[in-house]
């Protein structure tokens, strides 16, 4: 297969998205890192089209208007088409806030305490239905138009947990064309899925089974995958090869570590904007900064993660007013009870350790809850310790992007659950999530640190993400899918 033919590109969120301003219509990037990853394969695109959902009022306004498609001049590859799939109002709810968002997040995270949910109702059954399988049914009409426009001639690329349906309903359709899935989040082992009903848990198998290559992060997070189709679907499954057999069709499961592009993030990290950051904060900065970057999704463990500062402070009564705890956290899907219960409790404990520990002029933890790009890349620039301590994570981009910038010889403390500690954890000091007491002892190593061992440990972070970049990702699905065609 070559990059010449057509790629259909499918993923809930796209790259623009647009909105209303002075009676005026504004188009904005689209928001997230699966956008962000995935541009880097749109401008290689050629002929290409991105299919999408709809997000906003407007987004549906343009839907209705160019229901073909059209070519944001704003993406800058005259090429790639964009098709905004709207949707009935209800049925996106329920796909979106009521499976999507929680329910698969949740399982696949292992967020759930199984004491008190999930529980499954006649709602949750319902809304599989009329949400879930309804989205992705239409999704799958937009993308077999799409393929038969090429004349069956096109490789389809879905991405992540929206769409485990859809590969099922297309090869029913259209049953020779190439099929690529790639998940962005993690997947638990079998025992996992086992809090589904049967008939819903087997449906996610098999639709996402429709596929050809099914691309994962991590290799143990493919082989999970593996072991739920045996386990759970009793299918004949080779992990030494990492394939399983359906229908007499061979589903190949692999693992590509996503990154990001180098170049375009150095470029980002000396813009104005962020030098203005950059100096604002570092005019204010004390001996030691310490930092987080996270959506406000409890998934992230950043109440665990201001605990263990906690304890740092009362152990090492010498590092008061001498380093400041930097929690950049964008308010994440507020509407999902559980996430808005969750920003209360972040509020509380920062209130909580700053009045324990803080001082008239030092507050321990500075924290803002907003979205603000320019300050967290300058905020990369400038820590000490960068912490993500994630229970569980798919890969966590935040810590390759902020290692490549950082120009202190900064450290990051990871945790051993996130993708990205395959990668980077032999030169990272690592975090055991849900240890509470050796987090706070891992943060003080990575501050006492000496400034040469330092040096070595981001130099080879550094090396790592530029070797491993996001190009190298898309090669090497393109490689598998090629692959997978010519078989």
């Amino acid at each position: 297969m070559s990059l010449t033919e057509r790629i259909i590109l499918v993923s809930n969120r796209g790259p623009v998205q647009y909105g209303r301003e002075n009676g005026e219509r504004t188009t904005n990037r689209g928001a997230g890192g699966l956008v962000t990853a995935l541009s880097g394969l749109s401008s290689q695109l050629q002929d290409g089209v991105w299919v999408c959902a709809a997000m906003s009022d407007e987004d549906v306004v343009v839907a209705r208007e160019s229901p073909e498609g059209l070519c944001p001049p704003e993406l800058g590859h005259d090429d790639l088409r964009v098709r905004l799939v709207a949707l009935d109002p209800a049925a996106q709810d329920d796909f979106y806030t009521v499976i999507a968002n929680p329910l698969l997040w949740f399982i696949q995270h292992h967020l759930y305490d199984l004491k008190t949910g999930p529980n499954i109702t006649r709602r949750e059954i319902e809304a599989f239905e009329s949400g879930y399988a309804a989205v992705n049914r239409r999704f799958a009409e937009v993308v077999v138009e799409e393929v038969n426009k090429a004349g069956g001639d096109a490789t389809v690329m879905l991405h992540d947990y929206h769409f485990y349906l859809l590969p099922a309903e297309v090869r029913r359709q259209c049953p020779d064309v190439v099929l690529h899935h790639f998940v962005h989040i993690p997947w638990p082992d079998p025992d996992a899925w086992r809090v589904l009903p049967p008939p819903m848990r087997d449906a996610l198998f098999r639709g996402l089974l429709g596929n050809d290559v099914i691309g994962f992060h991590t290799e143990g997070y493919a082989r999970n995958f593996l072991l739920g189709c045996q386990e759970l679907l009793h299918l004949p499954v080779d992990l030494s090869a990492m394939e399983v057999v359906i229908d007499g069709r061979v589903v190949r499961a692999r693992w590509y570590p996503i990154s990001i592009d180098p170049e375009a993030f150095e470029a980002m990290a000396e813009s104005p904007e962020v030098l203005d950051q950059e100096r604002e904060l570092a005019a204010r900065r004390r001996d030691h900064l310490l930092l987080r970057v996270d959506r406000t999704d409890p998934s992230k463990n950043i109440v665990r993660g201001f605990m263990a500062y906690d304890l740092l402070l009362q152990d090492h009564p010498e590092l008061a007013e001498r380093i400041t705890f930097l929690a950049l956290l964008q308010p994440s899907r507020q509407d999902v009870p559980e996430y808005a219960a969750y920003v209360e409790r972040i509020q509380t404990i920062v209130d909580d350790v700053n009045r324990k520990h803080g001082t008239g002029d030092w507050h321990p933890i500075e924290l803002h809850l907003k979205d603000d790009l320019d300050l967290a890349v300058a905020a990369y620039k400038q820590f000490d310790v960068l912490m993500v301590n994630a229970m569980f994570d798919g890969m966590n981009l935040v810590a390759k992007e902020s290692i490549l910038v950082n120009r202190r010889d900064g450290v990051l403390a990871l945790s051993e659950n996130t993708g990205a500690h395959e990668e980077l954890g032999a030169f990272a000091v690592t975090l055991h999530p849900f240890d509470i007491q050796q987090q706070a002892d891992a943060i003080h190593e990575a501050l006492t640190m000496p400034v040469e061992e330092r040096r070595g440990r981001r130099d080879a972070c550094v090396k790592v993400v530029q070797q491993n970049d996001v190009a190298k990702w898309l090669q090497m699905q393109l490689a598998d899918i090629s692959r997978a065609a010519a078989e």
